[in-house]
């Protein structure tokens, strides 16, 4: 709880002294004002965060977490639960859509063992972070102990510490993935707990299941929220009761990603459902969070409400993985390029509107 509590209290306001110097930048380059719109806000959103006035995206990292949810006996997944391994070897021999969109935009994805049901052969590449063999079965009592939600989340930061203070590389933005059977159903149940709307409002179809499938999961939910009357005023109480670890470890991520002025990308609607929690924890982390896209689950959309952040990207896109991360943080780095690579008008010698809006 220690490492928890120190990284919490770390986490300030971003620096807005710096946006109103780097709105000014941004005017003055060979272009009429405003007219690269978000980009331009990606620019001043990442100095604030940073503190530099040129700031440096180059080395982008996508966190995968991986966990197993004991909800999957209720029949709430199109897929077993064994798929949750299968793919994490997906991942570590570099076969998955997030290794290919990371190699597209030169992201390293560092996969990680939060809890799947499983045991993994060593692996260079795989970092072993694991709580349990899975969650418990939330429709039954608490998906985990209060210990092992904090565990989970102090398991998420302890990530962060080691890729700043181990990895060769520095590390400028980080992207958070997930994989886990089953995942979507306690993402709607930590949206439906903390924004206060129903279940069938913030629950979609995750993996593609049939319509009976979809009623039974909002049953299984629903019973679960009644079992285990998580505590919204609690988030740690609401990730022990309806959580799973991997949503733990990724709300540390996000923490510490906050913690040490680093912007993190948030994916889809699990991966936002961890960023839901690290900011009920911590209400300033929402300043240091990109939202990469907006899912096609229907809860992603309240999970954003809640946290007051607007997603960059509407592709239709529900894979998870970190994939929707990795694309946005492109973006955001073309945003940063702008800034510091981009012509002001007198180094170009263009010159300005006569009516000084250019």
């Amino acid at each position: 709880m220690e490492k928890l509590k120190n990284t919490i209290d770390k986490i300030k306001p971003t620096d807005k002294s710096l946006l109103q110097p780097t709105q000014s930048r941004l005017d003055n380059l060979t272009k009429p004002r405003g007219s690269l719109g978000k980009l331009e806000d990606f620019a001043k959103k990442i100095v604030s965060i940073t503190g530099k006035e040129n700031p440096d995206l180059s080395e982008k990292v996508i966190i995968t977490m991986a966990g197993d949810h004991g909800v999957t006996q209720e029949g709430v997944s199109a897929y077993p639960q064994e798929v949750t391994a299968q793919m994490v070897y997906n991942f570590l021999n570099g076969g998955a859509g997030i290794n290919v969109l990371s190699r597209h935009v030169g992201a390293d994805v560092v996969v990680v063992d939060m809890g799947v049901a499983g045991e993994f052969e060593y692996h260079q590449n795989l970092v072993i972070k694991k709580v349990a063999r899975g969650t418990k079965n939330f429709a039954k009592g608490p998906s985990m102990t209060r210990e092992q939600a904090v565990e989970s989340i102090e398991a998420g930061i302890e990530v962060v510490e080691e890729l700043i203070n181990h990895r060769p590389k520095k590390l400028h933005i980080l992207g958070t993935g997930e994989m886990g059977i089953g995942n979507t159903t306690p993402s709607s149940a930590i949206t439906a707990v903390f924004t206060g709307l129903t279940v069938s409002d913030v629950t979609g179809r995750g993996t593609g299941i049939d319509d009976n499938a979809y009623l039974n999961k909002v049953k299984v939910i629903e019973k679960a929220i009644s079992i285990n009357k998580p505590d919204p005023s609690d988030p740690i109480d609401v990730l022990s009761k309806v959580g799973g670890f991997e949503i733990g470890g990724l709300a540390g991520v996000t923490l510490a990603a906050a913690a040490n002025s680093i912007p993190v990308v948030i994916d889809g609607f699990i991966s936002s459902a961890a960023a839901l929690i690290a900011v009920e924890i911590k209400p300033e982390v929402k300043e240091y969070i990109f939202a990469a896209h907006k899912s096609v689950e229907i809860g992603h959309t309240a999970i954003l409400n809640r946290i007051e952040v607007q997603p960059i990207l509407d592709m239709q896109m529900c894979l998870g993985e970190g994939t929707g991360a990795v694309l946005a943080m492109d973006l955001i780095e073309a945003g940063v390029k702008i800034l510091n690579e981009m012509a002001s008008f007198g180094e170009a010698g263009v010159s300005k509107s006569v009516k000084g809006d250019a």
